[in-house]
């Protein structure tokens, strides 16, 4: 099994349990980090795949949320909290509607965003599929995709009235239309063979 590498920061870690306002003091623009039970959790190197896929979709999502006029798209590291009792996290990729914008604060989303994209790297897969799934899901995260570029597989839940997500589309090719993003599609394939930004917007009928 390879070796994990963690990105280290500039500064030493807190010693100890640490709120979440010092940890959010402690955080540099510079240090991918997340607060987990009142302990900083490092995060690791993402490859060159993970890079381009994130890439292409804030891409893609800021065209489209720009040009509807529909909020903000914003990458990590930036930080989300979804409530008191969950942990700081910092998404792949976090949109937040016009409505909601208020929640944003300098340097984390002070509730939780209504999508959050996380792109599954090895290290990361447990982390993303069962502790932050469970953690958007209580925290109200309205919309959730998961994109796995190493197995070509992308996940779409969506929460329901009763505050769990329900699975609307898996697999590797297809196409997906977003129920928070007002008529927002995209071809699943689209991810794994990245066509230019320009031809997508282009089937979207923007320019």
């Amino acid at each position: 099994m390879a070796q994990q590498v963690l990105i280290q920061p500039a500064r030493p870690l807190p010693p100890g349990k640490i709120s979440y306002e010092q940890f959010l003091e402690w955080l540099d623009e510079d240090t991918w980090a997340e607060w987990v039970d009142g302990e900083v959790e490092l995060m690791s190197p993402v490859s060159l795949q993970h890079s381009d896929v994130l890439a292409f979709l804030i891409s893609l999502l800021r065209v489209y949320v720009s040009t509807k006029g529909l909020g903000v798209v914003v990458t990590e590291p930036f930080q989300m909290k979804t409530g008191a009792d969950l942990p700081g996290r910092s998404p792949d990729i976090l949109f937040v509607s016009a409505a909601r914008r208020g929640l944003l604060q300098r340097t984390y989303l002070d509730g939780p965003a209504d999508l959050v994209v996380e792109i599954i790297s090895p290290e990361s897969e447990q982390r993303d599929r069962v502790q932050k799934f469970s953690e958007y899901e209580r925290g109200g995260v309205r919309e959730y995709w998961l994109i796995d570029p190493e197995k070509r597989l992308a996940e779409f839940y969506v929460l329901n009235e009763e505050g769990k997500y329900v699975l609307q589309m898996k697999g590797e090719r297809g196409e997906y239309r977003s129920t928070v993003l007002e008529g927002f599609w995209m071809r699943v394939e689209w991810l794994w063979d990245l066509p230019p930004e320009m031809q997508v917007v282009k089937e979207w009928g923007l320019v």
